[in-house]
């Protein structure tokens, strides 16, 4: 048997050739002990292991746990920065995790199973939706955490006191271990608290066709509406995480300034659900959550069967190992979106971060192992000066543990401190009614300067529908008018009776003619009624149009006219020398 080409084992093989060699270094392998293989294997494992749960102990260590700063992103001139954020001693010092939890991932999956949260109780408040469904409104007052008040099952709000509103994750509800941490350390600070859970979550059943999703934000502007016109007295502060951020950041966008919510904070928002997807199904490790979040799904879904199974396909939703599956097969189809990428993009929030006009801070991990930092809008976060934007460098996902033991939350804390200092200053948000003005009689080309003409002729803009309301003006005028001239008529004919028996023998005559001009109005007022602003409104536009017809046509109309007048030059020149 021939080893390495030439290279055999045999006895007789002399000294030096490469088979002593090799069967020297054999023999010299087999005599280390089997207990330093062992110890070297290790050594490989956790060097794998450290890397693979992106472990920052070493790096902690050698900077004598110091921990890291804040990086904050704000606009220059932003007025929350310097009047709110710049006060907030937390967001201005440095964040150190707890030494034994020094990785994303442990943080995540320990916060999770374990968590560690402080042990309460909450006052349950079922509230019905207009469209039929019920959320689970769970209380948590300062009176129940400070002993002050006999605890009973009503809830009991001082109106001086402000609320804040939380908007959990995904399958998360208010027995989640960060929103118990959230809700204890909120109503220690004197502050009354509730968690406003997702529509079949809580141990609540869905008593509706709909359900929530991550760009569902009719229930939080309910139950904001509803808190504000029980309480208009008291300041309303939003918390979101995780996929409530995502819900709280576009519904912050979407009602511009005309909400009744003095400030907010969005922690581990996705931003963006389209990167998101692709993120979390990139690397093994984020495969884990992936499958982790898509089991949590499923159970949601199974408690909810008969909505699912009627809504929804069942049997896709029973296959799914992905967010992306589930969504296919569930939050797409509820949602009646036409494919889960349009559900992902029509739902990020970081198209609304623009349009967000009350004080707002954002906490995301760079090392959140769920939701990527690939997907923060910096630029619109930087944009707005609304928006102060936490980035720290570790914290995991909805995690950021400090501390030897591991009891408390960073992000808690700062969430707190930033919302106790914009309440004690005077740029909290203050709801401003925006009325609809009073529109004039113009059609939606007025509104726009981009015009559709359909196959029959009639001219709309794409980017505004015409008003209804200016529609029926406009025929209120009409039959004001019309009515106004028939009163007129019948007061004529009675003044004037001759002239009435002229027109007796053609009535016949006139109530054709005046239907066939009725008709001819119908079809010829809205020609008028589109064509008068179109053409008032491009004035210049046609005559630029008319000058490039004639700059372009003018080399052919030019041959035609030099041909034309040709043949008639040389007519003539002939007809005169035969004259001559």
């Amino acid at each position: 048997m021939e080893w390495f080409g030439d290279c055999s084992f045999r006895l007789d093989s002399p000294p030096d050739s490469p088979c002593n060699a090799y069967r020297l270094l054999l023999r010299s392998l087999s005599l280390i002990p089997v207990s330093h293989y062992l110890i070297a294997a290790a050594i490989s494992l956790i060097t794998f292991l450290y890397n693979f749960i992106e472990c920052h102990f070493l790096q902690d260590l050698f900077s004598g746990f110091a921990g890291d700063a804040i990086h904050l992103t704000y606009h220059p001139s932003s007025i929350i920065y310097e009047a709110v954020v710049s006060k907030c001693r937390i967001l201005h010092g440095r964040y150190l995790a707890t030494p034994w939890l020094a990785s994303p991932h442990v943080q995540t999956c320990f916060l999770n199973f374990f968590g560690r949260p402080p042990r309460f109780s909450y006052r349950r408040q079922l509230f019905n939706t207009p469209d039929g469904g019920t959320i689970a409104l769970d209380w948590l007052t300062s009176s129940d955490v400070s002993g002050d008040v006999l605890r009973t099952n009503d809830v009991f709000l001082d109106e001086s006191t402000p609320i804040v509103v939380v908007i959990p994750g995904l399958t998360s509800d208010s027995s989640s271990a960060y929103l118990k941490h959230l809700a204890y350390h909120t109503a220690k600070c004197g502050w009354n608290i509730v968690i406003s859970n997702h529509r079949g979550l809580g141990g609540v059943s869905i008593t509706s066709d709909c359900f929530y999703n991550a760009g569902w934000t009719e229930d939080v502007r309910t139950v904001v509406k509803y808190l504000h016109d029980e309480h208009p007295r008291t300041p309303l502060f939003l918390v979101g995480t995780s996929i409530g951020a995502n819900v709280l950041v576009k519904y912050l966008g979407e009602e511009g300034e005309n909400l009744p919510v003095a400030g907010a904070v969005a922690i581990c928002s996705p931003w963006d659900l389209l990167i998101g997807d692709r993120f979390i199904s990139r690397r093994r490790v984020q495969k884990f959550y992936d499958r982790a979040l898509a089991f949590g799904l499923k159970g949601y879904a199974k408690l909810h069967q008969p909505h699912f199974s009627r809504l929804a396909n069942w049997e896709g939703i029973e296959k799914s190992l992905s967010i992306r599956d589930f969504d296919h097969h569930a939050t797409r189809v509820v949602g009646k979106y036409e494919t889960v990428d349009t559900y992902y993009r029509r739902c990020s929030s970081a198209s609304y971060v623009q349009s967000v006009s009350i004080p707002l801070l954002c906490i995301s991990a760079l090392d959140d192992p769920v939701c990527t930092k690939e997907a923060i809008p910096w630029d619109e976060c930087r944009a707005n000066k609304n928006i102060v934007l936490a980035t720290p460098k570790h914290g995991g996902h909805l995690a950021f543990f400090e501390g030897i033991t591991g009891s408390r939350l960073w992000w808690v804390r700062a969430t707190n401190e930033f919302l106790d200092v914009l309440h004690s200053s005077e740029y909290m948000h203050v709801q401003k009614k925006i009325s609809k003005p009073s529109t004039p009689l113009v059609t939606s080309i007025d509104q726009g300067p981009y015009v559709n003409v359909t196959d029959d002729g009639m001219v709309a803009a794409l980017n505004n529908e015409p008003s209804t309301d200016n529609v029926e003006e406009v025929h209120a005028i009409q039959e004001d008018s019309t009515h106004g001239k028939v009163l007129e008529d019948k007061v004529n004919e009675k003044d004037d009776p001759v002239a009435n028996a002229k027109r007796g023998g053609s009535s016949s005559m006139a109530q054709t003619s005046s239907a066939h001009d009725s008709v001819l109005n119908d079809v010829i007022t809205p020609f008028k009624t589109y064509l008068g602003p179109l053409t008032r409104q491009s004035r210049w536009s046609t005559w630029l149009l008319v000058y490039i017809a004639i700059a372009t046509s003018w080399p052919l109309v030019g041959s035609a006219l030099q041909i034309v007048f040709g043949k008639k030059l040389r007519k003539t020149s002939r007809g005169g020398s035969v004259r001559r």
